[in-house]
């Protein structure tokens, strides 16, 4: 078994109770064989860790995606928090190598199984917030989920504000939006774009990103915020 100094290292967290770490990398066929050396596998903790994973997720996509309704944020939860997503995370941390399995396991390739380093990914998610706290096991959660939360969010280009925004003030105030670019700074392979978007002389948002495209979606998605809290009242 590998030192588990180097799994703490890969996590970026160093933990007071290691039994916590330990007791999360024990599958249940190790338990089957090996009776009496660990008192439970790690399906209770993957039971927890299911649950603060969704939490965390769930926090990070409500706050950068304001303009998206329950439907579209559960959609992008479940492709972060699903079992093939689990365990491509587990993959960057070598959390295979990591695993206590049975004999009969470890030779079916159990350490590559995505079930297996699923549930150990959660299991490790459950260690690290009984371990520490909120806030750490929340930076660890982003920290290493950081590329499929990326990769979720870019969704969102299939997400159409600017219709939505112009459907709104037409059925309102039978007005269509206009988009005016305000600033291009950066060097052509890393330009960020800035765009107000306007009902007449009216501004009503303002958005920015790499493209005009995601730009402008920006824009209408800030004047959504703000007409939809007007609309309300």
């Amino acid at each position: 078994m590998p030192d588990l100094a180097v799994l703490q290292k890969n996590l970026g967290i160093f933990f007071k109770n290691l039994s916590l770490l330990e007791q999360a990398l024990v599958h249940s066929s190790y338990i089957n064989e090996n009776p009496g050396i660990f008192p439970i596998s790690n399906e209770n903790l993957e039971f927890l860790g299911d649950a603060v994973l969704g939490l965390v997720i769930a926090e990070k996509l409500h706050k950068d995606l304001p303009c998206s309704n329950e439907g579209e944020l559960t959609k992008l939860r479940a492709a972060v928090v699903r079992q093939t997503t689990l365990a491509r995370v587990a993959k960057t941390i070598r959390l295979g190598d990591y695993l206590y399995l049975g004999k009969g396991e470890a030779a079916s390739d159990g350490q590559n199984k995505p079930a297996n380093l699923a549930g150990a990914m959660e299991a490790i998610i459950a260690a690290i917030f009984l371990d520490q706290n909120w806030v750490t096991t929340r930076d660890s959660i982003l920290r290493l989920f950081s590329e499929e939360i990326n990769k979720a969010i870019n969704q969102v280009t299939g997400i159409d504000y600017k219709s939505r925004l112009q459907e709104l003030l037409q059925a309102r105030q039978q007005i269509t939006p206009t988009y005016r670019l305000m600033e291009a700074v950066g060097p052509a392979h890393d330009r960020k774009f800035t765009i107000e978007v306007m009902a007449g002389e009216t501004i009503l948002g303002k958005g920015s990103g790499k493209s005009k495209k995601i730009a402008e979606s920006e824009a209408a998605c800030s004047a959504l915020k703000r007409l939809t809290t007007i609309f309300t009242q």
